[in-house]
């Protein structure tokens, strides 16, 4: 797809994103909005996958893992405009008994959805096992997953990160969210995370680096990810992103990390972001 498309597709996105959690009167807005360009990307110009075909083994498909289980509204909003299920159940987030639960599980049988997630700190050891069980059926697909910088945290993400490069797991192309907030403040007044990309090159993986808001940067980064593929390393891109990116008030604070917009402020985003595919 073209940028342009691209863009058309986010701002949809976003759109969707406000008004799921506004309409929950719950939910995470602040880090939803700020990845909404990288998913759309991801699903509407890099993975290979089949929407229509849906099923956990995913043979000969590329696996996408949100580890970050808590952004769930971006992630739902860019399934259903892709076609894993109708848009229209956007509608049902966070009620309940619905499948688009606040955290996303398997045991609602949501198409697009291979983990739950929401336990911080767990994708990376499912994206390995997965990148693994491929390279061992020789499935030449690939895995990719999405994390927030707060949960690198998160000691398990680095046993996996070891883990990955002992085993030399180059089929998977993980991303790090680095906006610099969570959900108690700035990532580096809660636990600074020092220089990530020197930590992730001592690790032993492939260090790209991206703006998460400008798609030809991000299509140029994805495609120098793909060259490394098959290297011996894992490849990790640290992707600079703005929490709240698209809605002026939600910009600039960690405050909108996990909280609501009133109907005020739902009509206050709304002005701010284009409707380009119609509201579901």
């Amino acid at each position: 797809m073209d940028t342009q498309e691209l863009n058309n597709i986010s701002s949809q996105v976003r759109r969707d994103i406000v008004r799921m959690v506004s309409g929950a009167s719950s939910g995470h807005p602040g880090g939803s909005l700020g990845c909404a360009d990288f998913l759309t990307l991801l699903y509407f110009d890099v993975l290979k996958h089949s929407p229509s075909n849906f099923d956990m083994n995913a043979k000969d498909e590329d696996v996408f893992y949100l580890s970050n289980g808590h952004i769930s509204p971006v992630w739902y909003s860019v399934l259903a405009r892709s076609g894993y299920f109708p848009i229209n159940e956007l509608g049902t987030f966070r009620k309940l008994s619905a499948r688009l639960q606040g955290h996303p599980s398997t045991d609602k049988n949501i198409p697009g959805v291979r983990m739950a997630s929401g336990s911080l700190g767990q994708g990376l050891s499912c994206g390995i096992g997965t990148a693994i069980t491929k390279k061992l059926n020789g499935d030449a697909s690939l895995v990719y997953t999405l994390h927030g910088d707060g949960e690198l945290q998160e000691g398990q993400i680095w046993e996996a990160a070891i883990y990955g490069a002992a085993n030399k797991v180059d089929n998977l192309i993980a991303t790090i969210d680095y906006n610099g907030r969570q959900i108690d403040g700035d990532v580096d007044d809660v636990l600074s995370l020092g220089n990530l990309s020197q930590k992730w090159q001592a690790f032993g993986w492939e260090v790209l680096e991206m703006n998460g808001h400008d798609f030809d940067e991000m299509k140029t980064v994805m495609a120098k990810a793909h060259s490394f593929i098959g290297n011996g390393k894992p490849i990790v891109i640290i992707m600079t992103t703005e929490m709240g990116q698209g809605v002026d008030y939600m910009m600039g604070t960690h405050k909108w990390h996990g909280n609501a917009p009133n109907a005020e402020q739902l009509a206050s985003a709304l002005d701010q972001l284009e409707e380009t595919l119609g509201d579901y």
